[in-house]
């Protein structure tokens, strides 16, 4: 009887660089994908250099101080609000137990699902004079003409920085309550047996360690506030993308329009390097048994009552009092005059464009994350940062820049195209639908990335051997052991861009077809007519199909809320992990 032997599999340097030979393809890959995102930054700056005439004169001397003059009290007044009503009701439902503490903290991420040139419209509608506030104030003030009521005009720079506040705290308010329930109890009572208050605890405590998180989420939400358009033209804001966009269309200038996006560039590239200074020292060490978290102090009676009616605030205004209009203006246009069969067209071609942008961004951020996993070297990585520069780049700033890219390839095939078949194909991208899924992809690639990766974050590299060893090429391993086991981070990173992409306005008014209507540019025409009943129905199925990833993020954010509240043992090994909004 022969006994045959199998030689032990060898797991040394060499083996591991034979397995993992094939990943050049991915990195090549990632390499173009990277180039892809950076093609449209590196045209913006060509074009600009071109230089616009007589023009720049011009928009130097009495656009760029408006626009920039308006662009900084935007961003220094939506920051003041989303940090003080994000922290606050962070710190609200994390340190305090009130009656309804548990739905309003969930509650408070409702205002993410309405886009902000959404609020405008409704605020618009629901504070003019004609409006049912102001309609109300008369009624039981007992005048008669709507011009002898003074009322503060929401149509204002002060009325754009307080709705974009409104709606963006949430970016705040999620990172740092996820902060917040992070840091252990030890801490906040060693600072309370030193005579601190529960006030000062806060202040000199909680919030300086939180303040990292803070940062990531106000630059967040001031990028939001820049990349808006619909809001700022609305309420008469003259903002840097407000300026582009009436430079390119109403002045027909694409190198003013890329010299003015530039200046913008410049203002997002400021925002990104003081959110990566507020957290360059940002370490933590925690101990090998899982922190406590500090018990919330229980507030009953009247201070309950305070405490529910304060951090509801930004909840009714923020949410409840817009989309309660939405619905009532939405209700009241379908019984006049039924709903428009335009709608239904618009409807399928924003959730069809979405969806296709969606599957290409999900595939592309796949791509990019398992190089990342796959490599592990400085060069993933960097192509991995360039690949999600695109999230920081405002809609308009990219539409600019896309514009000599597309045209370019048009040029080049239909160049092709009249020499070998001798027919002229036109404009491939740049006159259909391809240019807008570009954009959309650029821009959220960031987010579909970042999902992707934190799943495969949760793997362990020794699956990876094992199916190399039994002969898997790295894209067998992906599909048979990582895109099963990764699955929940892919659904939910699908959602999050599928939805972004349904809102996305200032890309989509520049980029789309000609005669093709989404919701948000349907809605944009209506708000640009004063028909406000017409895009109430377009603005609330934006809401509503806003409200998926909001559900998602609700759910997500109890986890830290649920792990910690479980009892630790004395064995427990240590628990970290990072929150990205």
């Amino acid at each position: 009887m022969t006994i045959s032997t199998v030689p032990a599999p060898r797991y040394g340097l060499s083996f591991l660089r034979s397995r993992f030979s094939d990943g050049g393809g991915w990195l090549a890959a990632a390499t173009v994908i990277a180039g892809l995102v950076l093609a449209p930054i590196v045209a913006l700056a060509l074009i600009a250099t071109q230089g616009s005439g007589d023009l720049w004169p011009h928009l130097a001397a009495y656009v760029l101080p408006t626009a920039l003059h308006d662009t900084a009290i935007l961003l220094l007044g939506v920051g003041l609000i989303v940090i003080v009503i994000g922290t606050g009701t962070a710190w609200l439902v994390t340190a305090y137990d009130f009656p309804g503490r548990a739905v309003l903290d969930w509650a408070l991420l409702l205002p993410l699902a309405v886009p902000t040139y959404i609020i405008a419209f409704a605020y618009l509608d629901l504070l003019h004079p004609l409006g049912p506030v102001q309609g109300l104030l008369r009624a039981v003030l007992g005048i008669a003409h709507p011009r002898d009521l003074w009322f503060p005009d929401i149509r204002s720079l002060w009325g754009c920085v307080l709705l974009l506040g409104l709606v963006l705290y949430p970016y705040v308010y999620l990172s740092a309550r996820a902060m917040f329930l992070m840091q252990s109890a030890c801490i906040i009572e060693v600072s309370r047996t030193l005579g601190q208050s529960r006030w000062g605890a806060f202040y000199r405590v909680a919030l300086p360690l939180a303040r990292p998180a803070i940062a990531v989420g106000t630059s967040l939400a001031l990028m939001e506030a820049l990349n808006d358009i619909g809001a700022s033209e609305f309420l008469g804001a003259r903002t840097l993308t407000v300026s582009i966009y009436a430079t390119w269309i109403n002045r027909s200038s694409l190198p003013g329009a890329a010299q003015i996006a530039l200046v913008m560039l410049a203002i997002v590239v400021s925002l990104v390097v003081i959110e990566r200074w507020a957290r360059r020292r940002q370490r933590y060490a925690v101990a090998a048994q899982r922190s406590r978290r500090t018990l919330p102090q229980r507030l009953g009676g009247a201070a309950g009552f305070a405490a529910l009616a304060v951090g509801a605030l930004p909840v009714l205004f923020g949410f409840v009092l817009p989309v309660v209009h939405l619905a009532a203006a939405a209700a009241a246009r379908i019984g006049f005059a039924g709903l428009s069969p335009a709608i239904a067209q618009e409807t399928m071609n924003t959730v069809s464009m979405a969806g296709v942008a969606t599957a290409v961004t999900i595939g592309l951020g796949l791509s990019i994350a398992y190089t990342t996993r796959l490599m592990r070297s400085p060069l993933a990585g960097t192509l991995a940062r360039v690949a999600s520069l695109g999230y920081a780049v405002p809609g308009t700033v990219l539409a600019v820049g896309l514009l000599t890219p597309l045209a370019a390839i048009d040029n080049a095939v239909d160049g092709v195209a009249r020499h070998v078949f001798s027919i002229s194909t036109g404009l491939l991208l740049s006159g259909s639908g391809a240019a807008l899924v570009y954009a959309y992809a650029t821009r959220f690639l960031a987010i579909a990335n970042g999902g992707i990766e934190a799943g495969f974050s949760k793997i362990p590299h020794s699956l990876d051997y094992a199916g190399r060893t039994l002969g898997q090429t790295a894209g067998g391993v992906m599909r048979r052991i990582h895109l099963p086991l990764i699955r929940p981070a892919l659904v939910a990173a699908t959602l999050l861009v599928f939805v972004d992409c349904m809102k996305e306005l200032p890309a989509t008014l520049l980029l789309r077809p000609l005669n093709f209507e989404t919701l948000a540019t349907h809605l944009y025409a209506e708000a640009a007519r004063g028909t406000y009943e017409d895009g109430a129905v377009a603005a609330l199925l934006i809401v509503l199909f806003g409200l998926v990833p909001v559900i998602l993020l609700a759910r997500m954010s109890r986890q830290p809320q649920l792990e910690s509240s479980r009892p630790s043992s004395p064995g427990a090994s240590s628990r970290t992990g990072s929150f990205r909004p």
